[in-house]
């Protein structure tokens, strides 16, 4: 009887990890859109690639201006309430894309973009800690690839999408900014999609034990002092958390990057020769190969250790994308393609670890974290201004030191000291 009673009291946290999930597919398919939108309004705009990389800029910049208050409103409202106000603020940055597209602004365009990836911010924020924390801090890992494995569906899903009807109308001649238009029905329809998910989410309840954990105690019952009146100094003295905020910063900013130019890559005459709606469909490739890496890594990390499987991905990377700098034609494109496999378990791996023991302050240190993905607006940058100096293919040495870096927190740098 004793033993019945105390299964009963086990928590089952599989509805949780499976509607969660659902989070990670959503903004996964939200943020490889961007990849489609960097050639496309390039063209319609006439813009420079680092003029276009101004998409990513904006989109990722939202990541470090927003993710500090996004923490605190976690803390506050608990993960449900936090996580409803996040997908709300989604569906209104893809609302307004149809004014901007109306209007032929780039700038509401940005604009617009900035405001969807604010919501994006805020689900970070409130999804990535409460996966990790529905289970052993052990097999977090494992979790959080399992996860990141459906996000990476949503961002093998974005590419298709986007070529098929973004990129449908050639952008040529004096019709080019007629092309505008092509980005009003895909975002209504995922205005649509995230409105419904913020309706199904708002009846949904999580476990009590992981609502609002992102909090510590004190300040989430009264019953001690609030994270700013006694600990909040010294969080980045946690040197893993430290290098792995930087890891974090310089992984997002080499996948963004490399996304942001394959289309581009792909269709110059030397490496493939495709037509950007072609180009659009194998950026697929790209992204699907890390979904199919996060299933694999998700069980490889319960069998060996998770900071080698992560040095090895970023070698992985490295190798690859000396290859693309170093050939042409199909083997110079297949391979910056296949540096998506490397990226697989990259981010939730990096981020279990640097989370790792951080004990009540795991919210802060989770803030923090989503605060480095800045990176995927200013690597683009520095890579859009090398391509406009020395081609696309010599821009691909900005990504590969980014790898270098991730290689050394894989080895050392991820060590809790």
């Amino acid at each position: 009887m004793p033993a019945a009673v105390e299964a009963e009291r086990q928590p089952t946290y599989t509805p949780a990890l499976t509607v969660l999930t659902s989070l990670f597919f959503v903004w996964g398919l939200l943020t490889s859109l961007n990849d489609i939108l960097v050639p496309h309004l390039k063209a319609i705009f006439t813009l420079s690639y680092l003029q276009a990389m101004l998409i990513q800029f904006c989109f990722f910049g939202a990541y470090f201006i927003m993710s500090l208050p996004a923490g605190y409103l976690v803390e506050k409202v608990g993960y449900r309430l936090a996580i409803v106000t996040g997908l709300c603020a989604s569906a209104a940055g893809c609302l307004a894309f149809y004014p901007a597209a109306a209007a032929r602004s780039y700038p509401l365009f940005l604009a617009a973009l900035f405001v969807l990836a604010s919501g994006i911010t805020l689900l970070q924020v409130a999804a990535n800690p409460c996966v990790a924390s529905l289970g052993s801090e052990q097999s977090a890992p494992s979790r959080l690839n399992l996860s990141q494995a459906f996000n990476a569906l949503g961002t093998t899903l974005g590419p298709l999408l986007g070529a098929a009807l973004i990129l449908s109308e050639p952008v040529a001649g004096a019709a080019a900014q007629d092309a505008v238009h092509t980005v009003k029905g895909p975002y209504l329809l995922l205005a649509a999609l995230l409105l419904m998910s913020a309706a199904a989410f708002s009846r949904f309840q999580l476990p009590a034990a992981v609502a609002g954990s992102s909090a510590p105690r004190g300040a989430r019952d009264g019953s001690g002092p609030a994270p700013e009146q006694g600990r909040q100094p010294g969080l980045l003295r946690h040197r893993h958390l430290l290098l792995g905020t930087i890891a974090i910063f310089l992984y997002v900013g080499a996948e963004v990057s490399i996304g942001s130019v394959l289309v581009n890559f792909m269709a110059q005459p030397e490496i493939g020769g495709l037509s950007e709606r072609t180009a659009g469909s194998y950026l697929a490739l790209y992204w699907g190969a890390a979904m199919v890496g996060r299933f694999i890594g998700a069980a490889l990390l319960r069998m060996f250790d998770a900071g080698r499987v992560l040095a090895c991905c970023a070698l992985g990377a490295v190798l690859l994308l000396v290859a693309s700098m170093s050939f042409s034609g199909h083997l110079a494109m297949s391979a910056a393609l296949a540096v998506g496999l490397c990226n697989s378990i990259m981010f939730p791996t990096i981020f279990a670890l640097a989370i790792a023991e951080l004990g009540p302050r795991t919210g802060e240190g989770s803030g923090l974290l989503c605060m480095a993905i800045v990176g995927g607006a200013i690597v683009p940058l520095i890579m859009g201004f090398v391509a406009d100096q020395s081609g696309l293919t010599a821009a691909f040495c900005v990504p590969l030191v980014c790898y270098v870096y991730i290689v050394h927190y894989g080895l050392a740098g991820h060590r809790v000291r």
